[in-house]
């Protein structure tokens, strides 16, 4: 202890000469605003820089456990498609039939991969912001998927930045069937947990069971059919009791979404064109009325 009174009395003036430096710089960014703006804009930069930085070494400890994610995912496919393949040379005999028809199936469609720069799961209106805009070939409305599954639908876009309204937004709701049956019914979400969503509107003469999977319908242009969203847990009737209403566990973790890809027709701007055509013209009979 008296060792330490000794240094404070033997170096006294430097403590008082910080003490006044910290006093004076609060009193200088604080009661002048010019010099307070200076100091808020070099703050933010050097924070963003930080943040930068942590979401970067994140990223990197993640790759592991990621890159065995998507090798037991590819196992998995890889598995299924050979079983396909055999029972489709069974039924046609024609070993080259199934590589013809996936070919001729996802040739028209083509992927943009991008990066999520921001997204949330803990609002009905959740949102996701990815790194690529039209600069890249992102239009609006086009689908979204990563390694695991369902993703969501483009919203908006600008020049190197698109927002994505996700499956965990109440707004959302895609056309899904059940695997292997043919039932389509329309996935939604209503807040709650992360990693459940209700399939809507199935039909009651529909045979399922707990443990099928759900996957996107093919019905729109959106998505190519076959994509995963998830495994039914729970059977429920509708409200009106005219249909069946299905939980069903989200193989995406959009808690930790990082890597997706922008699924794109080719022929999507054609598509555009056409339906644009046709509201036009809806438009016109109405006035016409």
């Amino acid at each position: 202890m008296h060792n330490l009174l000794t240094f404070f009395v033997k170096y006294y003036h430097w403590f008082i000469f910080l003490l006044l430096e910290i006093a004076s710089g609060v009193m200088l960014f604080k009661y002048n605003s010019y010099q307070g703006s200076v100091w808020i804009s070099s703050a933010n930069a050097v924070a963003g820089t930080v943040y930068g930085w942590q979401a970067d070494v994140e990223q990197f400890f993640s790759l592991v456990e990621r890159s065995g994610q998507l090798t037991r995912r590819n196992l998995f496919l890889e598995q299924e498609v050979s079983r396909l393949r055999q029972a489709l040379a069974e039924e046609t005999a024609d070993s080259s039939w199934f590589q013809k028809w996936e070919t001729g199936r996802l040739s028209q469609y083509e992927q943009i991969a991008a990066k999520v720069v921001s997204n949330s799961v803990d609002r009905k209106d959740n949102l996701i912001t990815i790194d690529k805009g039209s600069a890249d070939g992102v239009e609006i409305d086009m689908g979204v998927a990563c390694g695991t599954g369902l993703v969501g639908v483009v919203y908006l876009t600008s020049d190197h930045y698109s927002v994505v309204i996700p499956v965990l937004n109440y707004q959302s709701r895609i056309s899904v069937n059940i695997r292997n049956c043919g039932y389509f019914g329309y996935l939604t979400w209503n807040g709650g947990s992360p990693v459940v969503a209700y399939v809507e509107d199935v039909p009651r003469h529909a045979k399922f069971k707990k443990g099928d999977w759900v996957e996107t319908s093919g019905y729109s242009s959106i998505f190519p059919p076959g994509i995963t969203v998830g495994k039914i847990t729970g059977i429920y009737d509708s409200s009106d009791g005219l249909s069946y209403r299905l939980k069903v566990n989200l193989t995406t973790d959009f808690a930790r979404l990082r890597d997706v890809s922008v699924i794109t027709e080719k022929n999507f701007a054609e598509r555009l064109r056409l339906q644009e055509a046709v509201r036009d013209s809806l438009e016109l009979l109405k006035t016409r009325k």
